[in-house]
């Protein structure tokens, strides 16, 4: 029977308040759905309110097979509330309240003991707005056997040091395209193109994994020092959110389970399109409708 492949991702999980409904949601919580839907055993490191709203991420997360033995319930903090607004495009801003219970992770020895079990721990920028978590965070990169850095710009919650310190500690790096401009160009990248600015940020970091979204048009992968390209799927897009995490979800999930590179990231866009051609950022697509999806494309 082959080994099972075990994921934990770190960070922020909440509520993304439309003006007409609730979402669940933040960018490590959308991964590890989407990861736990990929066939990867998948856990959750973060911190709730005791209020209604912390109960039915809880509950979301069971309901997913996720683990929530590390998520910690915060009796001072509330749960999480992003309110986010979407222009016509369906392209998303984000109002992130602060404090949260996901500001508040504090360090635990089981949170070290699941991070050193993991074959991939995956983390993002936007926690470490706050210096508890943040303290944490950097706690627990060096238990990591595999480091997965999903970069998540959102002013004015991030800082220069910050960014660049992450970042020399993941191996495997995710962008999306205006963040690897700004972050490149913190690093004193002279480059105008998507593809230099990849291959400088590969020489920069001690990443072998990077990738980059380039919202409708597609993906580019740089794994093992090769290029691998996805031009992007069409679809009537309903709102972006979660449609990189789920993304990112899928492409980590194929390449842990041994998946060709090249196919790997064409299953990975197909599915970040999806997503966006639905509202909220984890809606469930199922295998067939995935193949219906991505066939005419072969």
């Amino acid at each position: 029977m082959a080994k099972k492949v075990k994921a934990v991702c770190f960070g922020e999980i909440l509520y993304d308040v439309f003006p007409d409904m609730e979402r669940i949601g933040g960018a490590p919580l959308n991964v590890a759905s989407r990861l736990s839907s990929m066939g990867v055993e998948t856990e959750m490191i973060s911190r709730v309110g005791t209020d209604e709203k912390g109960e039915k991420l809880l509950e979301y997360l069971n309901s997913r097979n996720i683990r929530t033995a590390n998520i910690i319930k915060d009796e001072v903090n509330s749960t999480g509330v992003v309110q986010v607004k979407l222009t016509s495009s369906g392209s998303a801003t984000y109002e992130i309240k602060y404090p949260a219970g996901w500001d508040k992770i504090e360090f635990t020895e089981t949170m070290a003991r699941s991070v050193k079990e993991a074959d991939a721990f995956i983390f993002g920028s936007l926690v470490c707005r706050d210096e508890v978590s943040r303290k944490t965070l950097f706690e627990l990169i060096p238990k990591a056997s595999y480091r997965v850095l999903d970069f998540n710009l959102r002013p004015p919650h991030y800082s220069e040091e910050h960014l660049m310190e992450l970042m020399q500690h993941a191996e495997f790096i995710k962008f999306n395209d205006d963040e690897l401009f700004e972050i490149a160009g913190i690093m004193g990248s002279k480059y105008h193109s998507l593809e230099q600015n990849l291959l400088f940020m590969a020489v920069k970091s001690n990443a072998n994994t990077i990738c980059v979204t380039k919202g409708p048009h597609g993906a580019v992968l740089m794994h093992d020092k090769k290029l691998y390209y996805n031009s992007g799927y069409k679809v009537k897009v309903k709102d972006t959110v979660g449609a990189g995490d789920s993304f990112l979800g899928t492409l980590l999930a194929k390449l842990l389970l041994g998946e060709e590179p090249q196919r790997a990231l064409d299953t990975a866009c197909a599915i970040g399109a999806l997503v966006a051609g639905k509202e909220g950022a984890n809606p469930e697509i199922s295998a067939e409708l995935l193949q219906a999806f991505m066939d005419p494309y072969k």
